[in-house]
Protein backbone atom coordinates (compact mmCIF):
# COMPACT_ATOMS: atom_id res chain seq x y z
CA UNK A 1 0.00 0.00 0.00
CA UNK A 2 2.86 2.38 0.77
CA UNK A 3 4.28 1.61 -2.71
CA UNK A 4 1.02 2.60 -4.37
CA UNK A 5 0.95 5.85 -2.41
CA UNK A 6 4.50 6.67 -3.52
CA UNK A 7 3.56 5.97 -7.15
CA UNK A 8 0.56 8.30 -6.95
CA UNK A 9 2.74 11.03 -5.48
CA UNK A 10 5.11 10.49 -8.41
CA UNK A 11 2.20 11.02 -10.82
CA UNK A 12 1.38 14.36 -9.18
CA UNK A 13 5.03 15.40 -9.26
CA UNK A 14 5.44 14.45 -12.90
CA UNK A 15 2.28 16.27 -13.91
CA UNK A 16 3.78 19.66 -13.30
CA UNK A 17 5.46 20.74 -16.55
CA UNK A 18 6.04 24.45 -17.01
CA UNK A 19 3.30 25.24 -14.49
CA UNK A 20 0.74 22.95 -16.24
CA UNK A 21 -1.21 20.39 -14.16
CA UNK A 22 -2.23 16.89 -15.06
CA UNK A 23 -5.91 17.52 -14.55
CA UNK A 24 -8.19 20.30 -13.51
CA UNK A 25 -11.64 20.06 -11.96
CA UNK A 26 -14.38 21.66 -13.99
CA UNK A 27 -17.61 21.27 -12.01
CA UNK A 28 -18.03 17.52 -11.65
CA UNK A 29 -15.88 16.64 -14.70
CA UNK A 30 -12.15 16.08 -14.87
CA UNK A 31 -10.60 17.79 -17.92
CA UNK A 32 -7.10 16.76 -18.98
CA UNK A 33 -4.86 19.80 -19.55
CA UNK A 34 -1.47 18.15 -19.85
CA UNK A 35 -1.71 17.52 -23.59
CA UNK A 36 -3.31 20.94 -24.10
CA UNK A 37 -0.41 22.63 -22.33
CA UNK A 38 2.04 20.75 -24.52
CA UNK A 39 0.28 21.80 -27.73
CA UNK A 40 0.37 25.46 -26.73
CA UNK A 41 3.98 25.23 -25.65
CA UNK A 42 6.76 26.47 -27.98
CA UNK A 43 8.81 23.40 -27.06
CA UNK A 44 6.08 20.90 -27.95
CA UNK A 45 8.32 17.92 -29.00
CA UNK A 46 10.30 18.15 -25.78
CA UNK A 47 7.10 18.37 -23.71
CA UNK A 48 5.55 15.34 -25.42
CA UNK A 49 8.73 13.35 -24.89
CA UNK A 50 8.77 14.26 -21.20
CA UNK A 51 5.09 13.39 -20.84
CA UNK A 52 5.54 9.94 -22.39
CA UNK A 53 8.61 9.23 -20.28
CA UNK A 54 6.87 10.21 -17.07
CA UNK A 55 3.72 8.24 -17.94
CA UNK A 56 5.79 5.11 -18.65
CA UNK A 57 7.66 5.48 -15.38
CA UNK A 58 4.43 6.00 -13.49
CA UNK A 59 2.76 2.98 -15.09
CA UNK A 60 5.72 0.77 -14.22
CA UNK A 61 5.77 2.16 -10.68
CA UNK A 62 2.05 1.57 -10.18
CA UNK A 63 2.28 -1.98 -11.58
CA UNK A 64 5.21 -2.87 -9.33
CA UNK A 65 3.56 -1.40 -6.24
CA UNK A 66 0.26 -3.18 -6.93
CA UNK A 67 2.11 -6.48 -7.36
CA UNK A 68 3.92 -5.81 -4.09
CA UNK A 69 0.63 -5.05 -2.33
CA UNK A 70 -0.86 -8.26 -3.71
CA UNK A 71 2.10 -10.25 -2.39
CA UNK A 72 1.75 -8.56 1.00
CA UNK A 73 -1.97 -9.43 1.09
CA UNK A 74 -1.20 -13.06 0.23
CA UNK A 75 1.39 -13.20 2.96
CA UNK A 76 -1.14 -11.80 5.45
CA UNK A 77 -3.43 -14.82 4.86
CA UNK A 78 -0.99 -17.05 6.70
CA UNK A 79 -0.88 -14.64 9.64
CA UNK A 80 -4.37 -15.49 10.79
CA UNK A 81 -6.43 -18.62 11.15
CA UNK A 82 -6.91 -21.56 13.51
CA UNK A 83 -3.26 -22.64 13.67
CA UNK A 84 -2.10 -19.12 14.58
CA UNK A 85 -4.82 -18.84 17.23
CA UNK A 86 -3.93 -22.28 18.62
CA UNK A 87 -0.27 -21.26 19.00
CA UNK A 88 -1.38 -18.06 20.75
CA UNK A 89 -3.49 -20.05 23.24
CA UNK A 90 -0.61 -22.44 23.87
CA UNK A 91 1.68 -19.49 24.57
CA UNK A 92 -0.86 -17.93 26.95
CA UNK A 93 -1.37 -21.20 28.82
CA UNK A 94 -5.03 -21.58 27.81
CA UNK A 95 -4.33 -24.93 26.12
CA UNK A 96 -2.06 -27.89 26.90
CA UNK A 97 1.07 -28.07 24.72
CA UNK A 98 2.62 -31.04 22.99
CA UNK A 99 -0.20 -32.91 21.19
CA UNK A 100 1.17 -33.66 17.72
CA UNK A 101 -2.19 -35.15 16.65
CA UNK A 102 -3.98 -31.86 17.23
CA UNK A 103 -1.24 -29.90 15.46
CA UNK A 104 -1.51 -32.16 12.39
CA UNK A 105 -5.27 -31.58 12.33
CA UNK A 106 -4.80 -27.84 12.74
CA UNK A 107 -2.52 -27.75 9.70
CA UNK A 108 -5.39 -29.21 7.66
CA UNK A 109 -7.82 -26.71 9.17
CA UNK A 110 -5.39 -23.88 8.42
CA UNK A 111 -5.12 -25.06 4.81
CA UNK A 112 -8.92 -25.14 4.54
CA UNK A 113 -9.05 -21.65 6.06
CA UNK A 114 -6.47 -20.32 3.55
CA UNK A 115 -8.29 -21.93 0.61
CA UNK A 116 -11.59 -20.39 1.67
CA UNK A 117 -9.96 -16.95 2.00
CA UNK A 118 -8.43 -17.37 -1.47
CA UNK A 119 -11.71 -18.52 -3.07
CA UNK A 120 -14.04 -16.24 -1.11
CA UNK A 121 -15.58 -14.74 -4.26
CA UNK A 122 -15.91 -17.94 -6.29
CA UNK A 123 -17.43 -19.72 -3.27
CA UNK A 124 -19.86 -16.80 -2.70
CA UNK A 125 -19.03 -16.72 0.99
CA UNK A 126 -19.69 -13.00 1.56
CA UNK A 127 -23.29 -12.75 2.80
CA UNK A 128 -23.66 -9.13 1.69
CA UNK A 129 -22.56 -9.76 -1.88
CA UNK A 130 -24.68 -12.90 -2.02
CA UNK A 131 -27.78 -11.06 -0.78
CA UNK A 132 -27.80 -8.51 -3.62
CA UNK A 133 -30.19 -10.78 -5.47
CA UNK A 134 -33.34 -11.50 -3.45
CA UNK A 135 -33.74 -15.04 -2.16
CA UNK A 136 -36.99 -15.64 -4.07
CA UNK A 137 -35.59 -14.48 -7.42
CA UNK A 138 -32.37 -16.45 -6.84
CA UNK A 139 -34.41 -19.60 -6.17
CA UNK A 140 -36.67 -18.93 -9.19
CA UNK A 141 -33.65 -18.39 -11.45
CA UNK A 142 -32.11 -21.66 -10.28
CA UNK A 143 -35.38 -23.43 -11.16
CA UNK A 144 -35.52 -21.91 -14.64
CA UNK A 145 -31.81 -22.39 -15.37
CA UNK A 146 -30.48 -25.34 -13.32
CA UNK A 147 -26.82 -24.83 -12.49
CA UNK A 148 -24.15 -27.08 -11.04
CA UNK A 149 -21.67 -25.13 -8.93
CA UNK A 150 -19.52 -27.48 -6.89
CA UNK A 151 -17.19 -25.58 -4.61
CA UNK A 152 -13.52 -25.39 -5.71
CA UNK A 153 -12.67 -26.15 -2.06
CA UNK A 154 -13.06 -29.61 -0.55
CA UNK A 155 -14.35 -29.91 3.01
CA UNK A 156 -13.01 -31.86 6.00
CA UNK A 157 -14.42 -34.84 7.90
CA UNK A 158 -12.59 -35.13 11.24
CA UNK A 159 -13.07 -38.31 13.25
CA UNK A 160 -11.51 -39.88 16.31
CA UNK A 161 -12.04 -41.12 19.83
CA UNK A 162 -13.63 -39.25 22.70
CA UNK A 163 -11.83 -36.33 24.31
CA UNK A 164 -9.39 -35.78 21.41
CA UNK A 165 -10.50 -32.16 21.05
CA UNK A 166 -12.59 -32.44 17.87
CA UNK A 167 -15.25 -29.97 19.01
CA UNK A 168 -12.64 -27.56 20.39
CA UNK A 169 -10.74 -27.61 17.06
CA UNK A 170 -13.93 -27.02 15.07
CA UNK A 171 -14.93 -24.10 17.30
CA UNK A 172 -11.42 -22.63 17.10
CA UNK A 173 -11.60 -22.80 13.27
CA UNK A 174 -15.13 -21.38 13.17
CA UNK A 175 -14.32 -18.45 15.47
CA UNK A 176 -11.50 -17.30 13.17
CA UNK A 177 -13.75 -17.00 10.10
CA UNK A 178 -14.79 -13.53 8.90
CA UNK A 179 -18.09 -12.41 10.41
CA UNK A 180 -19.53 -11.40 7.03
CA UNK A 181 -19.41 -14.95 5.65
CA UNK A 182 -22.38 -17.22 5.08
CA UNK A 183 -21.46 -19.81 7.70
CA UNK A 184 -23.28 -21.96 10.24
CA UNK A 185 -22.09 -24.17 13.10
CA UNK A 186 -24.62 -26.71 14.40
CA UNK A 187 -24.85 -30.00 16.23
CA UNK A 188 -25.82 -32.81 13.85
CA UNK A 189 -28.99 -33.61 15.87
CA UNK A 190 -30.10 -29.98 15.60
CA UNK A 191 -29.29 -29.83 11.88
CA UNK A 192 -31.35 -32.93 11.04
CA UNK A 193 -34.31 -31.72 13.10
CA UNK A 194 -34.23 -28.50 11.11
CA UNK A 195 -34.14 -30.49 7.84
CA UNK A 196 -37.18 -32.58 8.83
CA UNK A 197 -39.04 -29.46 9.94
CA UNK A 198 -38.37 -27.81 6.55
CA UNK A 199 -39.47 -30.96 4.71
CA UNK A 200 -42.81 -30.77 6.53
CA UNK A 201 -43.23 -27.20 5.27
CA UNK A 202 -42.60 -28.22 1.65
CA UNK A 203 -44.89 -31.22 1.45
CA UNK A 204 -46.33 -31.65 -2.03
CA UNK A 205 -43.31 -30.19 -3.86
CA UNK A 206 -41.86 -32.44 -6.57
CA UNK A 207 -38.48 -32.68 -4.81
CA UNK A 208 -38.71 -31.13 -1.33
CA UNK A 209 -35.10 -32.09 -0.54
CA UNK A 210 -33.86 -29.89 -3.38
CA UNK A 211 -35.90 -26.96 -2.04
CA UNK A 212 -34.57 -27.54 1.50
CA UNK A 213 -31.00 -27.76 0.17
CA UNK A 214 -31.56 -24.49 -1.69
CA UNK A 215 -32.75 -22.77 1.49
CA UNK A 216 -29.81 -24.07 3.53
CA UNK A 217 -27.25 -23.07 0.89
CA UNK A 218 -28.78 -19.59 0.64
CA UNK A 219 -28.27 -19.15 4.38
CA UNK A 220 -24.85 -20.77 4.74
CA UNK A 221 -22.28 -21.95 2.23
CA UNK A 222 -19.86 -23.15 4.90
CA UNK A 223 -21.58 -25.76 7.07
CA UNK A 224 -19.90 -26.97 10.29
CA UNK A 225 -21.63 -30.02 11.82
CA UNK A 226 -20.46 -31.40 15.17
CA UNK A 227 -20.94 -35.04 16.24
CA UNK A 228 -21.95 -36.53 12.89
CA UNK A 229 -23.71 -39.73 14.02
CA UNK A 230 -26.41 -41.54 12.06
CA UNK A 231 -28.70 -43.74 14.17
CA UNK A 232 -32.13 -42.91 12.75
CA UNK A 233 -33.34 -44.77 9.66
CA UNK A 234 -35.31 -41.67 8.55
CA UNK A 235 -32.06 -39.64 8.55
CA UNK A 236 -30.13 -42.42 6.82
CA UNK A 237 -32.59 -42.63 3.93
CA UNK A 238 -32.43 -38.93 3.02
CA UNK A 239 -28.79 -38.02 3.70
CA UNK A 240 -27.41 -39.02 0.30
CA UNK A 241 -29.94 -37.05 -1.76
CA UNK A 242 -29.83 -34.10 0.63
CA UNK A 243 -26.05 -33.73 0.53
CA UNK A 244 -25.88 -34.34 -3.21
CA UNK A 245 -28.11 -31.29 -3.63
CA UNK A 246 -26.09 -29.32 -1.04
CA UNK A 247 -22.74 -30.08 -2.66
CA UNK A 248 -24.08 -29.22 -6.13
CA UNK A 249 -25.16 -25.86 -4.69
CA UNK A 250 -21.60 -25.16 -3.53
CA UNK A 251 -21.75 -26.16 0.14
CA UNK A 252 -18.41 -26.75 1.90
CA UNK A 253 -18.75 -29.21 4.80
CA UNK A 254 -16.63 -29.42 7.94
CA UNK A 255 -17.79 -32.14 10.33
CA UNK A 256 -16.60 -34.06 13.38
CA UNK A 257 -17.52 -37.61 14.32
CA UNK A 258 -16.51 -40.55 16.48
CA UNK A 259 -16.85 -42.83 13.46
CA UNK A 260 -14.81 -43.17 10.28
CA UNK A 261 -16.92 -42.53 7.14
CA UNK A 262 -17.03 -46.24 6.26
CA UNK A 263 -18.36 -47.09 9.74
CA UNK A 264 -21.28 -44.65 9.73
CA UNK A 265 -24.68 -46.27 10.36
CA UNK A 266 -22.97 -49.65 10.72
CA UNK A 267 -25.55 -52.42 11.17
CA UNK A 268 -28.43 -49.99 10.58
CA UNK A 269 -31.71 -50.86 8.88
CA UNK A 270 -31.59 -50.66 5.05
CA UNK A 271 -27.91 -49.63 5.21
CA UNK A 272 -27.46 -50.54 1.53
CA UNK A 273 -29.53 -47.42 0.72
CA UNK A 274 -27.21 -45.35 2.93
CA UNK A 275 -23.92 -46.54 1.40
CA UNK A 276 -23.97 -44.10 -1.58
CA UNK A 277 -23.86 -41.24 0.94
CA UNK A 278 -20.49 -42.50 2.20
CA UNK A 279 -19.10 -42.31 -1.35
CA UNK A 280 -20.52 -38.79 -1.76
CA UNK A 281 -19.02 -37.73 1.56
CA UNK A 282 -15.56 -39.08 0.72
CA UNK A 283 -15.68 -37.44 -2.71
CA UNK A 284 -16.39 -33.94 -1.36
CA UNK A 285 -14.49 -34.09 1.97
CA UNK A 286 -11.02 -35.09 3.07
CA UNK A 287 -11.36 -37.65 5.87
CA UNK A 288 -8.80 -37.22 8.66
CA UNK A 289 -8.44 -39.22 11.85
CA UNK A 290 -7.48 -37.41 15.04
CA UNK A 291 -5.57 -39.86 17.19
CA UNK A 292 -4.67 -39.11 20.79
CA UNK A 293 -3.95 -41.10 23.89
CA UNK A 294 -5.26 -38.24 26.05
CA UNK A 295 -8.89 -37.62 26.97
CA UNK A 296 -8.79 -33.87 27.57
CA UNK A 297 -12.15 -33.87 29.32
CA UNK A 298 -10.77 -36.10 32.05
CA UNK A 299 -7.90 -33.69 32.74
CA UNK A 300 -10.40 -31.45 34.54
CA UNK A 301 -10.71 -31.53 38.31
CA UNK A 302 -13.57 -34.02 38.45
CA UNK A 303 -15.02 -34.09 41.94
CA UNK A 304 -18.27 -35.33 43.44
CA UNK A 305 -20.05 -32.20 42.18
CA UNK A 306 -23.72 -32.88 41.49
CA UNK A 307 -23.44 -36.56 40.56
CA UNK A 308 -24.83 -38.60 43.48
CA UNK A 309 -24.56 -42.39 43.58
CA UNK A 310 -27.46 -44.09 45.32
CA UNK A 311 -31.24 -43.91 45.31
CA UNK A 312 -33.40 -43.26 48.37
CA UNK A 313 -31.27 -40.95 50.53
CA UNK A 314 -29.60 -39.42 47.47
CA UNK A 315 -32.97 -38.61 45.90
CA UNK A 316 -33.83 -36.48 48.93
CA UNK A 317 -30.45 -34.75 48.64
CA UNK A 318 -31.04 -34.11 44.92
CA UNK A 319 -34.42 -32.53 45.66
CA UNK A 320 -32.83 -30.29 48.29
CA UNK A 321 -30.04 -29.21 45.89
CA UNK A 322 -32.71 -28.42 43.29
CA UNK A 323 -34.66 -26.26 45.77
CA UNK A 324 -31.45 -24.45 46.76
CA UNK A 325 -30.73 -23.57 43.13
CA UNK A 326 -34.17 -22.13 42.39
CA UNK A 327 -34.01 -19.87 45.45
CA UNK A 328 -37.24 -18.17 46.50
CA UNK A 329 -39.24 -19.28 43.45
CA UNK A 330 -41.86 -21.99 43.81
CA UNK A 331 -41.40 -24.98 41.48
CA UNK A 332 -44.48 -26.00 39.51
CA UNK A 333 -45.36 -28.17 36.47
CA UNK A 334 -44.62 -26.46 33.16
CA UNK A 335 -45.05 -27.12 29.44
CA UNK A 336 -42.30 -26.63 26.86
CA UNK A 337 -43.14 -26.26 23.17
CA UNK A 338 -40.79 -28.10 20.82
CA UNK A 339 -40.58 -28.38 17.02
CA UNK A 340 -43.53 -29.27 14.79
CA UNK A 341 -46.12 -28.34 17.41
CA UNK A 342 -45.12 -30.92 20.00
CA UNK A 343 -45.11 -30.23 23.75
CA UNK A 344 -43.03 -31.60 26.61
CA UNK A 345 -44.44 -31.83 30.13
CA UNK A 346 -41.96 -30.69 32.82
CA UNK A 347 -42.88 -32.17 36.24
CA UNK A 348 -41.25 -29.29 38.18
CA UNK A 349 -39.56 -26.15 36.95
CA UNK A 350 -38.50 -22.75 38.24
CA UNK A 351 -35.73 -20.15 37.75
CA UNK A 352 -34.21 -21.96 34.75
CA UNK A 353 -34.05 -25.33 36.57
CA UNK A 354 -36.09 -28.41 35.65
CA UNK A 355 -36.65 -31.57 37.70
CA UNK A 356 -37.40 -34.96 36.10
CA UNK A 357 -37.51 -38.58 37.23
CA UNK A 358 -35.38 -40.58 34.77
CA UNK A 359 -38.37 -42.57 33.53
CA UNK A 360 -40.23 -39.39 32.51
CA UNK A 361 -37.38 -38.15 30.35
CA UNK A 362 -35.71 -41.30 29.00
CA UNK A 363 -38.28 -44.10 29.28
CA UNK A 364 -40.88 -42.34 27.15
CA UNK A 365 -40.90 -41.86 23.35
CA UNK A 366 -38.89 -38.63 23.39
CA UNK A 367 -35.95 -37.58 21.27
CA UNK A 368 -33.48 -34.84 20.38
CA UNK A 369 -36.25 -32.39 19.43
CA UNK A 370 -37.77 -32.62 22.92
CA UNK A 371 -34.41 -32.22 24.63
CA UNK A 372 -33.44 -29.25 22.46
CA UNK A 373 -36.74 -27.57 23.32
CA UNK A 374 -36.18 -28.26 27.01
CA UNK A 375 -32.74 -26.59 27.10
CA UNK A 376 -33.90 -23.57 25.17
CA UNK A 377 -35.91 -22.74 28.29
CA UNK A 378 -33.87 -24.36 31.11
CA UNK A 379 -30.15 -24.19 31.86
CA UNK A 380 -30.09 -26.83 34.64
CA UNK A 381 -31.54 -30.36 34.84
CA UNK A 382 -32.04 -32.41 38.02
CA UNK A 383 -32.45 -36.02 36.87
CA UNK A 384 -33.43 -38.62 39.46
CA UNK A 385 -32.70 -42.35 39.17
CA UNK A 386 -30.29 -43.03 36.25
CA UNK A 387 -30.04 -46.87 36.05
CA UNK A 388 -27.38 -49.22 34.79
CA UNK A 389 -27.94 -49.90 31.09
CA UNK A 390 -28.26 -53.31 29.46
CA UNK A 391 -30.28 -55.15 26.83
CA UNK A 392 -33.33 -54.65 29.05
CA UNK A 393 -33.36 -50.86 28.68
CA UNK A 394 -31.45 -50.24 25.44
CA UNK A 395 -33.96 -47.60 24.22
CA UNK A 396 -33.52 -45.65 27.46
CA UNK A 397 -29.73 -45.85 26.99
CA UNK A 398 -30.05 -44.32 23.50
CA UNK A 399 -32.20 -41.49 24.87
CA UNK A 400 -29.80 -40.85 27.75
CA UNK A 401 -26.87 -40.61 25.31
CA UNK A 402 -28.83 -38.11 23.19
CA UNK A 403 -29.85 -36.15 26.31
CA UNK A 404 -26.21 -35.81 27.45
CA UNK A 405 -25.16 -34.76 23.93
CA UNK A 406 -27.80 -32.00 23.83
CA UNK A 407 -26.92 -30.84 27.36
CA UNK A 408 -23.23 -30.68 26.54
CA UNK A 409 -23.86 -28.77 23.32
CA UNK A 410 -25.99 -26.24 25.22
CA UNK A 411 -23.47 -25.96 28.10
CA UNK A 412 -26.23 -27.01 30.53
CA UNK A 413 -25.71 -28.13 34.12
CA UNK A 414 -26.64 -31.63 35.30
CA UNK A 415 -27.60 -32.76 38.81
CA UNK A 416 -28.43 -36.45 39.01
CA UNK A 417 -28.71 -39.53 41.15
CA UNK A 418 -27.40 -42.68 39.51
CA UNK A 419 -27.16 -46.34 40.38
CA UNK A 420 -23.39 -46.30 39.91
CA UNK A 421 -20.47 -44.36 38.36
CA UNK A 422 -20.58 -43.21 34.70
CA UNK A 423 -18.22 -45.99 33.56
CA UNK A 424 -20.20 -48.72 35.32
CA UNK A 425 -23.51 -47.40 33.95
CA UNK A 426 -22.45 -48.64 30.51
CA UNK A 427 -20.40 -51.75 31.32
CA UNK A 428 -23.08 -54.01 29.80
CA UNK A 429 -23.10 -52.03 26.54
CA UNK A 430 -20.51 -53.42 24.10
CA UNK A 431 -19.65 -53.36 20.41
CA UNK A 432 -19.66 -56.54 18.30
CA UNK A 433 -15.85 -56.69 18.48
CA UNK A 434 -15.94 -56.33 22.28
CA UNK A 435 -18.57 -59.06 22.57
CA UNK A 436 -16.38 -61.48 20.61
CA UNK A 437 -13.50 -60.83 22.97
CA UNK A 438 -15.72 -61.24 26.04
CA UNK A 439 -17.42 -64.48 24.98
CA UNK A 440 -15.98 -66.14 21.88
CA UNK A 441 -18.37 -68.83 20.69
CA UNK A 442 -17.72 -72.23 19.18
CA UNK A 443 -19.91 -75.14 18.15
CA UNK A 444 -19.04 -77.03 21.36
CA UNK A 445 -19.94 -74.12 23.66
CA UNK A 446 -23.37 -73.79 25.24
CA UNK A 447 -25.25 -70.48 25.44
CA UNK A 448 -25.84 -71.05 29.17
CA UNK A 449 -22.72 -69.12 30.12
CA UNK A 450 -23.74 -66.02 28.14
CA UNK A 451 -24.50 -62.81 29.98
CA UNK A 452 -28.19 -62.33 29.17
CA UNK A 453 -28.04 -58.63 30.13
CA UNK A 454 -25.23 -57.89 27.68
CA UNK A 455 -26.31 -55.39 25.02
CA UNK A 456 -24.33 -55.86 21.80
CA UNK A 457 -24.85 -52.63 19.85
CA UNK A 458 -22.19 -50.96 17.75
CA UNK A 459 -23.70 -47.46 17.82
CA UNK A 460 -24.24 -47.48 21.58
CA UNK A 461 -20.89 -49.19 22.10
CA UNK A 462 -19.10 -46.31 20.37
CA UNK A 463 -21.34 -43.59 21.80
CA UNK A 464 -20.94 -44.72 25.43
CA UNK A 465 -17.30 -43.56 25.58
CA UNK A 466 -18.37 -40.08 24.53
CA UNK A 467 -21.15 -40.04 27.12
CA UNK A 468 -18.86 -41.21 29.94
CA UNK A 469 -16.32 -38.55 28.98
CA UNK A 470 -18.93 -35.79 28.86
CA UNK A 471 -20.50 -36.80 32.17
CA UNK A 472 -17.01 -36.63 33.71
CA UNK A 473 -16.39 -33.15 32.33
CA UNK A 474 -19.86 -31.86 33.24
CA UNK A 475 -19.18 -32.92 36.81
CA UNK A 476 -15.86 -31.06 36.99
CA UNK A 477 -15.15 -27.87 38.89
CA UNK A 478 -14.07 -26.05 35.72
CA UNK A 479 -17.30 -26.87 33.86
CA UNK A 480 -19.51 -25.83 36.77
CA UNK A 481 -17.56 -22.59 37.28
CA UNK A 482 -17.96 -21.76 33.57
CA UNK A 483 -21.69 -22.43 33.89
CA UNK A 484 -21.96 -20.05 36.86
CA UNK A 485 -19.99 -17.43 34.94
CA UNK A 486 -22.36 -17.72 31.97
CA UNK A 487 -25.39 -17.29 34.24
CA UNK A 488 -23.86 -14.17 35.81
CA UNK A 489 -23.12 -12.73 32.36
CA UNK A 490 -26.71 -13.39 31.21
CA UNK A 491 -28.06 -11.77 34.40
CA UNK A 492 -25.96 -8.65 33.82
CA UNK A 493 -27.20 -8.36 30.23
CA UNK A 494 -30.80 -8.62 31.38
Amino acid sequence: MRGTTRALRHVLYCSRIRGGHLCQLNGSRKVSTLRAAAVCSPSRPFAEKEINRYLCQTTRSLSNSMASDSAEASADVGKSGPLIEYERRIASGELVDGDAFQVDTLRLLQRLYDQLIEHEDSCHLDRYKASKKAGRSRWLWSRLVPQSSYSPVKGLYLYGGVGTGKTMLMDLFYDQLPSNWRKRRRHFHDFMLDVHSRLQMHKGVADPLEVVAGEISDESILLCLDEFMVTDVADALILNRLFKHLFIKGIVLLSTSNRAPDNLYEGGLQRDLFLPFIDTLKERCIAHEIGSSTDYRKLTSAEQGFYFIGHDSESALLKQKFLNLIGKETPRPQVVEVVMGRHLQVPLGANGCAYFPFVDLCDKPLGAADYLGLFEKFHTLALDGVPKFSIQNRSAAYRFVTLVDVMYENKARLLCTAETSPIELFEKIVTVADARRISPRSSSRSLKGDDLDLCVDNELGFAKERTISRLTEMNSREYLEQHESRLLGMAKQE
